[in-house]
């Protein structure tokens, strides 16, 4: 099991928690409701893959798997006591690397309120402090423009470039890598998130 997982964390109407399987009706919903809005951002099955798209069950099983094997710490966000979207941790490296990375995905009807960018502070923080992580990632398409907004209210800074990285809405597309360690964020992401600099 991962450090510092199962985790509950909050801010304010902000809340994460492990995904569990009874998020099913409402994370259906609201992945239906978005559809448009996030499949340009939605990883998909490249040629020749032989993995079918997983049901909700199958995604909570396999994420709760890695989770107990320390791999991942899957979390869903709710707004107001609403399911409202995820923060997943994923590729835990421990070792000499004490490395992870972060995908997210959001609820439309929240959007532009600072729910994401306080979600992920939330989680650094976590990551940091609890699970004793060195070195946090996000890699986000240069056309994301929510997604990189995210990024520069954190303050996070942009380390490099992966062409065709992930295979995205039905085709490989480039990234942009973006990265923070623990010592660049001594006071904390959600404090920093708070600092006028980072408005």
């Amino acid at each position: 099991m991962t450090s510092g997982w199962p985790a509950t964390l909050q801010y304010g109407s902000v809340a994460l928690r492990p995904l569990a399987y009874r998020d099913a009706r409402a994370w259906r919903a609201v992945r239906r409701r978005n559809a448009a809005w996030l499949m340009p951002w939605d990883a998909t099955v490249p040629p020749g893959g032989n993995e079918r798209p997983a049901t909700f069950r199958t995604l909570v099983s396999r994420l709760n798997r890695h989770a107990r094997q320390g791999h991942g710490m899957p979390f869903a966000i709710d707004v107001d006591g609403q399911f409202a979207g995820q923060v997943t941790v994923n590729n835990i490296q421990r070792g000499s690397a004490q490395f992870a990375s972060i995908g997210y995905w959001l609820d439309r009807d929240v959007a532009g309120r600072g729910v994401m960018p306080t979600a992920v502070a939330l989680v650094i923080d976590h990551c940091f402090r609890s699970a004793g992580l060195h070195r946090i990632e996000v890699c986000i398409r240069p056309e994301n423009s929510n997604s990189l907004r995210v990024m520069e209210k954190l303050g996070i800074r942009e380390i490099g470039y992966a062409p065709k990285f992930l295979h995205i809405d039905g085709a490989w597309r480039d990234h942009r890598i973006f990265a923070i360690t623990v010592e660049e964020c001594p006071e904390g992401m959600l404090a920093r998130l708070s600092l006028p600099s980072h408005e």
